[in-house]
C-alpha cells in the first residue's frame, strides 16, 4: 500500500492554449508514479489525450472499456495509449479528469500504466473510461508528454505528477 505521495510537478496552460504538458527530469526515487490530469479541449468534435514516455510514440498499445452515455463498448489499439477529454461544445467551462498509475517506472521491465477517466457534459454524450496501456520499453521512465489531439488544450487544463514511495 502506497505510504507517501510526492508531488514531483504540476503543469498549468496559461493564458492562451497548449499543444503539449511535458514532465522532464524525472527522478527514479520512487516506486510508482501518479498523475492526475484536469483538461480540455478548444476542439468542437471528439478529441483525446495522449501520453507518451521519453518521447517515443512507438511500441505503445492499450486496450479501453467505456461509456457514452447511451453505448458501452471496448476497443484496442496499437499505436497510441488515450483517453478523452471535455471538448469546446460541451458543458461551459467543465474539465475531464483522469487518474493514471504507472507503477514500477524506473524499473528495466516494459512499462504498464493503468487509467481512469471521465468527461464532463451535461448531456447525453459524455464519457466514462477505464484503461490499461503498455509501453513496450525496457528503458526507465524520465519524461512524459500529454499531447491534444485535436485542437490545444485550453487555459487552466492542469497536469499534477506524484511519485510515491512505499515503506
Amino acid at each position: 500500500m502506497p505510504d507517501t505521495f510526492i508531488k514531483i510537478a504540476s503543469v498549468t496552460v496559461g493564458s492562451g492554449t497548449a499543444a503539449t504538458m511535458e514532465f522532464t527530469s524525472i527522478p527514479s526515487t520512487y516506486t510508482d508514479l501518479v498523475l492526475k490530469v484536469s483538461a480540455r479541449s478548444g476542439s468542437t468534435t471528439g478529441t483525446n489525450v495522449a501520453i507518451t514516455f521519453n518521447g517515443s510514440s512507438s511500441n505503445v498499445s492499450m486496450r479501453l472499456l467505456y461509456g457514452t452515455g447511451s453505448t458501452a463498448a471496448s476497443l484496442a489499439d496499437s499505436t497510441k495509449i488515450a483517453w478523452e477529454q471535455s471538448i469546446a461544445s460541451y458543458t461551459s467551462n467543465t474539465f475531464s479528469s483522469a487518474d493514471v498509475y504507472i507503477p514500477n517506472y524506473a524499473g528495466s521491465n516494459y512499462k504498464s500504466l493503468s487509467f481512469d477517466d471521465t468527461s464532463e457534459n451535461n448531456a447525453t454524450l459524455a464519457f466514462a473510461e477505464l484503461g490499461a496501456g503498455l509501453w513496450s520499453s525496457t528503458a526507465a521512465i524520465n519524461q512524459i508528454t500529454l499531447t491534444s489531439s485535436s485542437a490545444n488544450f485550453v487555459q487552466y487544463t492542469t497536469a499534477t505528477l506524484y511519485g510515491i514511495k512505499n515503506s
